[in-house]
């Protein structure tokens, strides 16, 4: 069994890899700060756990953090879209671990120098021992 963390990491790059419309839309998706790429590209950053659980069941809560880098205009960009339907997708069996609730708790959009910009989602999935 893998831990609750590494699950969910992978559970979030499996989908978020599946989804063609996506690929369409950004150059890559990596797992972690890529070392050279260029903008538009979706990051899979840091998960952070702590213990949840039922009486019968160990637990575990993780927040993940998904990242979209892009340049110029923001507007009608289809790619947070798109990565807010791989959270609401997120529930389900994966390495030993069942994701039992995915929701975003907190979005954060930032701009960066030479046009660039940044929109992080922080999500949070509860995840029970298979």
């Amino acid at each position: 069994m893998t831990s609750a963390e590494g699950a969910v990491r992978a559970r979030a790059l499996d989908l978020l890899g599946g989804d063609d419309a996506l690929a369409a839309m950004v150059h890559g998706i990596f797992d972690g700060m890529p070392p050279r790429a260029s903008a538009p590209y979706v990051m899979v950053g840091g998960a952070e756990g702590r213990d949840w659980g039922t009486k019968d069941r160990a637990g575990r809560e993780v927040r993940l953090t998904l990242v979209l880098v892009g340049v110029g205009d923001a507007e009608g960009d289809g790619a947070a879209r798109r990565i807010e339907g791989v959270v609401a997708a997120m529930r389900g069996e994966v390495g030993g671990w069942n994701i039992v609730s995915a929701r975003t708790i907190r979005t954060r959009f930032d701009f960066a120098r030479e046009g660039g910009w940044r929109h992080e989602f922080i999500v949070q999935c509860r995840c029970l021992a298979a």
